[in-house]
């Protein structure tokens, strides 16, 4: 059986094989060249101002190429429920050569399990040492970022990906079965797929654990350091903020700009802080309008996960995917009796 799976597999590994040898190769220029950035930009921090400008141009180089790296670390874990997962048991019942393995002492849950570990293995392999070549390349940028839960970063570092492409192969193999189509399989596979990474993030990451809760006043040094500052009608309207003692921190939820009383703020006193004209000595990121707003006492509500935690999320939501994935397994043992 090993034979066999390993002369079905071939060049699917040796695809896989080179695919990876190009992203190690490229990984670890990047991470020699950051490494070296890095070294540059502590050299260059002898005052408060000509660091903060370091720093600024040291993420601004390296902060979209990271990105898309780690959205293509994503995407393999696609390809593999796609192309691997998909067509691995479809492709036979599509071509009729299943009645030939299945007329074998081989039982067809033996088969299937085989099958799936065989593959599913390499599937670890290439995705585990992708993402923890990527981990290494992007280490001194994480560091100065301080944004490890990011919503792209936290699924392309570490262990998670793992996790990511063994859910995608289950879910390909499980779609197989079911669809015994090869083409049909593969799409809907990368569809379902690609929502499932959509959703994780934004709908079950922020409560696999219960967020630690806080009040910030939002003073005019507070609106100065905040990146954004937006309509205060419903969802975050501050970003970039820091929790006090928790240095790091997920924001995971913010509320509106609210009063002392608890009151959100309205648009019409919000709006004529934003078009407060500009006098000198103002200064920050929204001038007059940061001391406007900063006069009104206000706050917001936020809801955090400390940088403590991160090990534990990524634990929670790869043991997740592994749950899933061993769901997926069991559909398939259950489904191949029938098919």
């Amino acid at each position: 059986m090993i034979w066999l799976n390993r002369r079905q597999f071939r060049l699917q590994a040796i695809a896989g094989a080179a695919g990876l040898v190009l992203i190690a190769a490229y990984l670890l220029y990047l991470g020699l060249d950051i490494r070296e950035a890095h070294d540059a930009y502590r050299a260059r921090c002898t005052d408060t101002a000509a660091c903060a400008q370091a720093v600024a141009q040291f993420q601004g180089a390296y902060r979209n190429p990271l990105l898309f790296l780690a959205a293509g670390l994503q995407l393999i874990a696609v390809v593999i429920g796609a192309f691997w997962g998909a067509p691995l048991i479809a492709r036979e019942l599509e071509l009729g050569t299943h009645r030939l393995v299945w007329s074998q002492s081989v039982t067809r849950r033996r088969w299937l399990i085989g099958r799936m570990a065989f593959v599913g293995l390499a599937a670890v392999i290439l995705t585990g040492l992708a993402a923890l070549l990527l981990t290494w390349a992007a280490s001194p940028y994480d560091e100065v970022a301080a944004d490890r839960f990011g919503t792209i970063e936290f699924g392309a570092r570490n262990i998670a990906p793992i996790g990511y492409a063994l859910l995608a192969f289950a879910l390909g193999t499980t779609v197989g079965l079911f669809v015994r189509r090869t083409l049909p399989a593969m799409a809907i596979t990368g569809v379902v797929f690609i929502v499932v990474q959509f959703a994780v993030p934004n709908l079950v990451r922020p409560h696999l654990m219960p967020s630690e809760k806080t009040s910030l006043p939002m003073t005019a040094q507070t609106v100065n350091q905040a990146r954004s500052l937006g309509s205060i009608t419903g969802a975050p309207v501050i970003g970039g903020l820091q929790v006090p003692g928790a240095p790091d921190a997920w924001i995971s939820e913010t509320s509106p700009l609210r009063t002392r009383d608890g009151r959100t703020l309205s648009g019409s006193r919000f709006n004529a802080c934003l078009d407060t004209p500009p006098k000198t000595g103002a200064g920050g990121t929204f001038g007059d309008a940061a001391v406007c707003l900063g006069a009104l006492d206000l706050h917001v509500d936020v809801e955090y996960q400390p940088s403590g935690r991160y090990w534990n999320f990524q634990l929670a939501e790869t043991g997740l995917y592994l749950l899933a994935c061993a769901l997926l397994t069991a559909i398939s043992l259950r489904r191949v009796r029938r098919a």
